[in-house]
């Protein structure tokens, strides 16, 4: 992470209101949907927040520009300041030295501290036990070392669902998709996803005080199709002919994702047969497209016909007959 004064490219000396004015002039440059097609933009628009973050507070500004914390905003180590000299003390050990130790945790940035000998002076044992507590029945307020805990390396990830037609899965779309962050951003639907599917959205999710954003994670909803049914990479559908094209054969129109097309019956085609329309349905993953699947249903007039009801009574006569 680069110094927060660079990233913002302001001076150390800037005040609050020039801090800001680089904020926004630079977050509006540098915004993902300002850089569409560029897989670093979220990344610089993270760094950028991050910086601002700490230096856009004053107590956390002042805790880097002490070197308290880093340029992401976690507690630097200090470890010990120095040994001066000190009456009684050893040689180069001052018995005012002080250890610093710092905590960042649920309660935001901490920094206590622990001092070697009383005033007056003392040897090397006393200081190690100041420091690090006596054996056996230390207690907590005297350690000289406490655990760091640090915040999570990343925001929180943003939920969020869009819904696309069967014909949009199989081809591709770009939706746009207002987040629970606020942003309102677009997103690339690859060709041939299914129901249920995910597209993660790096760096779109919430921001972090002291880390990278989450991430955006978009769940695709496609809807059901009035004549078509996913299988695998199949499509299904079925049509409806009527019992004189199903004993003389005829033609039926088929629909598919793009256009009806016409499907030859040949004669005495029975209902629950199926024919394949190769290459018309959704793509296939090492390229190419599945099959639609066409299931005749055969149909009866709608209204009663005395011709066909005469030619049901010969045949039903003729198979009688021959049993």
């Amino acid at each position: 992470m680069r110094d927060p004064y660079e990233v913002l490219g302001v001076a150390r000396g800037a005040d609050q209101a020039e801090i800001k004015k680089a904020f926004r002039r630079l977050a509006k440059k540098l915004h993902p949907d300002a850089n569409k097609g560029d897989p670093k933009a979220a990344a610089r628009f993270a760094e950028l927040n991050t910086a601002y973050e700490i230096l856009g507070e004053e107590d956390k500004r002042k805790a880097f520009d002490r070197g308290e914390i880093d340029a992401e905003g976690k507690p630097r180590f200090q470890g010990f300041q120095g040994f001066g000299r000190g009456a009684g003390a050893q040689p180069g050990f001052d018995s005012s030295t002080i250890f610093e130790t710092f905590n960042f945790g649920p309660g935001g940035f901490r920094r206590s501290t622990s001092r070697g000998a009383a005033p007056g002076g003392a040897g090397f044992e006393d200081v190690l036990s100041s420091l690090f507590g006596s054996f056996g029945g230390a207690q907590r307020g005297h350690e000289a070392f406490e655990e760091f805990e640090a915040g999570p390396a990343r925001g929180p990830d943003a939920a969020a669902n869009i819904s696309i037609t069967l014909a949009e899965a199989a081809k591709g779309v770009k939706k746009r998709v207002l987040l629970p962050t606020g942003k309102n951003v677009e997103v690339s639907v690859p060709a041939g996803i299914s129901d249920g599917k995910q597209i993660r959205l790096r760096g779109q999710g919430f921001a972090q005080a002291h880390g990278a954003p989450g991430d955006a994670i978009i769940t695709v909803k496609v809807e059901k199709h009035p004549d078509l049914t996913p299988e695998g990479n199949d499509l299904r559908a079925e049509v409806s002919i009527p019992l004189d094209d199903a004993v003389l054969g005829g033609t039926v129109r088929v629909p598919t994702l793009e256009s009806a097309v016409e499907l030859k019956i040949p004669p005495w085609t029975s209902g629950g047969r199926t024919f394949r329309l190769k290459g018309k349905g959704l793509p296939r993953k090492g390229g190419g497209h599945g099959d639609l699947l066409a299931t005749v249903r055969v149909d009866l007039p709608a209204a009663p016909d005395a011709d066909l009801e005469a030619v049901a009574k010969k045949l039903r006569q003729r198979r009688s007959g021959a049993s």
